[in-house]
Formats: C-alpha cells, structure tokens, sequence
C-alpha cells in the first residue's frame, strides 16, 4: 500500500477513535502529500520516494519547532510539537544508530578510497544517498569528518 494511500486510511481510523491529535497530524500530512501531488511539474502519483522526503521535512521542522519553545519556556507547545512528530515517526523507516553509520560510512570510505578531507564530497555524496531517511545528514557529515581527518 502506498503511503499517502496508508495516511489517508489512518486518517480514517483516527476519527472513529476520536484521536485528535493523531487526526490533526495525519490531515496535516495529507495536505503537504497532496501539494506535491499538485506542484507544478510534479507527477501526479506520489512515489513513496517522495513522500519520505516529505515526512522527514516535517519531522526535522517540528523536532526544530520543539527546541525553540523549550528554549523560549513554552513547554506545553513543545510537548504538542513532540507528540505531532512522534505520529510522523511512525511512517518513517527506523533510524539507523551512530555504530551503524560509522560501518556504512568505512565501507564507502574503503569503497571510494577516500583518504583525506579534500575527497569529502565524494563520500558524503555516496552516503546520503544510501542512507537517505535512516540517518541524519548532520550525523552522516560529521562521521565522515572523523574519520577522514
């Protein structure tokens, strides 16, 4: 099942339990997949590509969102930013750990045979796309910058 067609069903599902927060999520999500949808050039189909992308755009935004209220000491608005990007989470693929990147991130340095900072485009270039939505760019970056200095 495709995943704009799995958020519309959960959308359903989270009006028959009355799952407000759930529910305001998913119609969020909804919204962004269908402006894609209707981007001009876009295709009319969203791939599951894509809709990756999007989801973790927003997450980053409201984990983003949710720091700045901690800092400006609106708690309660954090914590409903935090419960909105826990429901985003969920249609994510699970986040690979720093160990697991580090691997990933040697066996393309072995890969390549990158042997110094000036080659770190290279790397970077291979590893964000192999682990495009189970790391973090910033995290992947950093790594590659250890290990290359």
């Amino acid at each position: 099942m495709a995943l704009f067609e799995q958020v519309s069903n959960d959308i359903k599902a989270a009006m028959i339990a009355r799952d407000k927060v759930r529910l305001e999520t998913l119609r969020n999500i909804k919204k962004v997949f269908i402006e894609a949808q209707t981007a001009p050039g876009a295709n009319e189909n969203l791939a599951d590509e894509d809709a990756m992308k999007i989801l973790q755009k927003l997450a980053k935004q409201g984990r983003e969102s949710a720091n700045t209220y901690t800092q400006q000491g609106r708690q309660d608005l954090a914590d409903a930013e935090l419960a909105q990007v826990s429901i985003i989470d969920e249609y994510l693929p699970k986040p690979l750990s720093e160990e697991e990147i580090e691997a990933e991130v040697k066996a393309i340095i072995a890969e390549t045979g990158a042997t110094s900072m000036k080659e770190m485009g290279k790397v970077m270039g291979l590893a964000s796309k192999k682990m495009a939505g189970k790391a973090d760019g910033s995290l992947i970056s950093g790594i590659v910058k250890k290990l290359l200095s």
